[in-house]
């Protein structure tokens, strides 16, 4: 795909306006090319025609040339965007160029210092007059979103079928969807009561992109999905378990045992007890020092 065509579906997808810099950005790569792919043609063209140097040359005849001074980071990228700017501008000069020609409905305008895509102001009428034949966009609430669904993958089915399913009464949201005409009756049941048979219209499948209802999400399709987010959901817990039982100080594998050792490792080890000596040499030699205490107050 040429930068051109490229160009032309970036313009056309934004919703707002895209500036030169931000289109540039997104082809980076394909300008990256064309930058190397110039920069190799011009190397090519000045080795065939290389001329001998007549001017600053010293007197071994090398030019003398003043060592580059690397650029700075913000200078880089500034020119950089420079430089791009410069390769993608005339792409989108031509681009506009061709969009002006008269036989296209649709030009590119500058807006608020971006490009856009609009209907050309020649063809107001006819744009606004097609805008108002347009219907408005369906908005569903989860409940109608819900019957839908249930009509979707059980038709023909009845409204005690459909309440059965969802839990409650779907009675009111049968109006809705008819009057959308996302669905349509579909005869009567051949039961007691003979109920109201709905099934989904043509409308239903060009609101949703359908060619037919094969290509519905099939249910099992569905309950792996469930069944996926379930596990995730539950490895999810089970990891935040294990982290707040961790940080908690509950015993785990080797929890209980590191804990002990820390709790051991706070206690002062050199702390003792007041203890009674059971040495009979010990008590003598108390008794010896409490008789000389004794005589010497006595002034014996």
């Amino acid at each position: 795909m040429s930068i051109k065509a490229k160009l032309e579906a970036i313009i056309y997808a934004a919703e707002d306006p895209i500036t030169l810099d931000q289109m540039a950005s997104l082809l980076k790569d394909d300008l990256l090319a064309m930058k190397t792919a110039l920069a190799t043609g011009e190397q090519e063209s000045a080795a065939d025609s290389q001329l001998r140097p007549e001017q600053g040359e010293d007197h071994l005849g090398a030019v003398e040339e003043p060592a580059p001074v690397p650029p700075a980071k913000k200078t880089k990228e500034k020119s950089e965007k420079v430089e791009f700017r410069g390769l993608l501008r005339p792409y989108l000069d031509e681009l506009i160029a061709d969009y002006a020609n008269p036989e296209h409905g649709i030009e590119i305008r500058e807006v608020a210092s971006g490009y856009r895509m609009s209907t050309k102001p020649e063809h107001h009428d006819v744009v606004r007059a097609f805008s108002k034949s347009l219907k408005p966009p369906i908005r569903l609430s989860l409940q109608a979103l819900e019957t839908l669904a249930v009509i979707a993958y059980k038709q023909p089915v009845t409204v005690p079928e459909i309440s059965d399913i969802r839990g409650v009464d779907a009675a009111g949201v049968i109006g809705t969807l008819l009057e959308r005409k996302l669905i349509t009756t579909a005869g009567r049941k051949a039961v007691v009561g003979r109920p109201m048979l709905y099934k989904t219209t043509k409308d239903f499948l060009m609101r949703f992109g359908l060619r037919d209802l094969s290509e519905l999400p099939s249910l099992e399709e569905f309950e792996k999905l469930a069944a996926g987010e379930l596990q995730d959901e539950l490895f999810g817990s089970g990891d935040s378990a294990v982290a707040v039982a961790d940080a908690t100080g509950t015993p785990g594998e080797d929890g209980g045992v590191e804990q002990m050792e820390e709790d051991k490792s706070e206690v002062p080890q050199n702390v003792t007890e007041p203890t009674v000596s059971s040495d009979p040499e010990h008590n003598k030699a108390d008794e010896q020092v409490a008789d000389q205490i004794a005589s010497e107050s006595s002034g014996g």
